[in-house]
């Protein structure tokens, strides 16, 4: 492969890795403003930095993890089978992480509840975000 070419390829990883990860935290941001909005609490634009503080513990766990776990690799993303199986893998280690960040900044604990109805709708966003975007991406190639 000529330095071109590898460089091209190099910049289209890099951007469907960049496009990934931003589509990751939108999708954790979602998740946020959906359980706060369940709570009665701001959730729209205006409440943008209150979504976000809600979110980041899991955006930071998730983003801690991911790139450890392969979730960004490209013979991951290419391949729907292989991208819903790593995003599944990647949530059950990010999963606790967020979860022990929250206690930590809240001060509290965390109810078996909450714990649950986040592990099953954050996996259920992941998987629909990253799995629609694994299929388009494979389109594209």
């Amino acid at each position: 492969m000529a330095i071109h070419e590898q460089s091209h390829s190099a910049t289209a990883i890099g951007r469907r890795t960049a496009t990934l990860a931003l589509g990751d935290v939108f999708a954790l941001l979602i998740f946020a403003a959906i359980g706060r909005a369940s709570h009665g609490e701001e959730a729209g634009l205006t409440a943008l930095a209150q979504v976000a503080e809600t979110a980041a513990p899991f955006i930071v766990g998730w983003l801690a993890v991911a790139p450890l776990i392969g979730a960004y690799r490209a013979d991951v993303t290419g391949a729907p089978p292989r991208m819903l199986t790593r995003t599944a893998l990647t949530w059950l280690v990010a999963w606790p992480i967020g979860l022990g960040l929250r206690a930590l900044i809240r001060q509290t604990t965390i109810p078996l509840s909450f714990a649950l109805v986040t592990f099953i709708t954050v996996l259920t966003i992941m998987i629909l975000w990253r799995g629609a975007f694994t299929l388009i991406a494979a389109r594209r190639s």
